[in-house]
């Protein structure tokens, strides 16, 4: 009876989006910072021979300390989120070759998503009227596939296509095993990075023969207006539409007030759901974030009173409290229509 209900609730959130703002969680590596980790905390009980350090591989912490990962998904649900993101933002093999960690990559993914998961069922059981989903969270990589590294050889690239399209398909399938509700491709700096990925989504997809939605999230990275690669919103936008999305957003780099004009962008031409998870803020001069809660409220509120979006959470920087305050905010207010 409750594969049947879950089931259920899984294929439901397009109906629920279209009847309420969704709210999604805040920033996971804020929360994890607050327990002031050491080196064997990221490693406990799975990697104590490791030769690499490890602290700071914060994905690696739904293996050895699932507790503070399952508090952290806990704590945003009691602050009203409807989505959770896995802790998987660097969770390819690409990323993790940087700890010499490529093996346990499907390992980081599916026990990320079966805590998020046993966490948001939870809440489910608990609040059957406000069903809980699970997106799993695809970070960007921490290579371009669009630009060289090396300012000495514009023609030279450091990954690429077939590269980040094999990543991304274990990565996909691992989420998937681990029973995500969406899949959240994220923090996009490079639209060839993200084609790979929704390249790598369709693959899976096919292979397993059933789908999840899609949700697609780009990063603008100053006050230009473009991603690191030069793209204007709208080209982002129109890069990203050949696929059937869930949701089309932006998040990180810059905070709600930044973030306005170029949400404005896709609420006025995207024939999807528009997403926003803002920093609180920009970083001050020691890299920390400062914006409160009733602070990024009242950029928020804008977004709101101009019906620019469909889901709002938080990036860098927010908390439950930060959350907390986007949801008793968001509950006033209509979701946008599709155009």
């Amino acid at each position: 009876m409750k594969e049947i209900f879950f089931w259920s609730k899984m294929k439901d959130i397009i109906n629920i989006a279209k009847r309420k703002i969704l709210i999604l969680d805040g920033a996971m590596g804020t929360m994890i910072q607050r327990h002031n980790l050491n080196e064997d905390d990221f490693r406990k009980n799975w990697f104590e021979t490791h030769k690499s350090p490890l602290k700071g591989n914060n994905d690696l912490l739904s293996l050895t300390r699932p507790d503070i990962i399952k508090e952290i998904h806990s704590q945003y649900f009691e602050a009203g989120a409807d989505i959770v993101e896995t802790n998987t933002f660097s969770g390819t093999k690409i990323a993790q070759s940087d700890y010499e960690l490529e093996d346990y990559t499907y390992d980081i993914n599916f026990h990320s998503a079966k805590i998020a998961s046993e966490i948001a069922n939870l809440y489910t059981v608990k609040e059957p009227d406000k069903p809980r989903f699970v997106a799993g969270s695809i970070g960007p990589t921490n290579r371009t596939a669009s630009i060289s590294p090396d300012v000495n050889d514009p023609g030279y690239r450091n990954t690429s296509f077939d590269e980040l399209n094999e990543a991304y398909q274990e990565q996909i399938s691992a989420l998937m095993d681990g029973g995500v509700d969406l899949l959240l491709i994220e923090t996009i700096f490079d639209t060839l990075n993200a084609k790979a990925a929704l390249f790598a989504v369709d693959q899976v997809f096919q292979k397993r023969k059933t789908s999840i939605p899609v949700m697609v999230s780009g990063t603008i990275t100053d006050a230009s207006g473009r991603t690191l690669t030069g793209q204007t919103t709208e080209a982002f936008l129109i890069s990203m539409s050949h696929f059937p999305l869930f949701s089309i957003g932006l998040n990180c780099a810059l905070g709600a007030a930044e973030m306005y004009p170029y949400l404005k962008t896709l609420a006025k031409n995207a024939p999807f759901l528009v997403s926003a998870h803002p920093n609180a803020g920009l970083p001050n001069e020691f890299g920390e974030y400062d914006e409160t809660p009733e602070k990024m409220v009242d950029q928020i509120t804008h977004f709101l009173d101009d019906n620019l979006i469909n889901i709002i959470g938080g990036c860098c920087g927010t908390t439950p409290s930060h959350i907390k305050a986007i949801s008793q905010l968001a509950k006033n207010y209509s979701p946008r229509n599709l155009i």
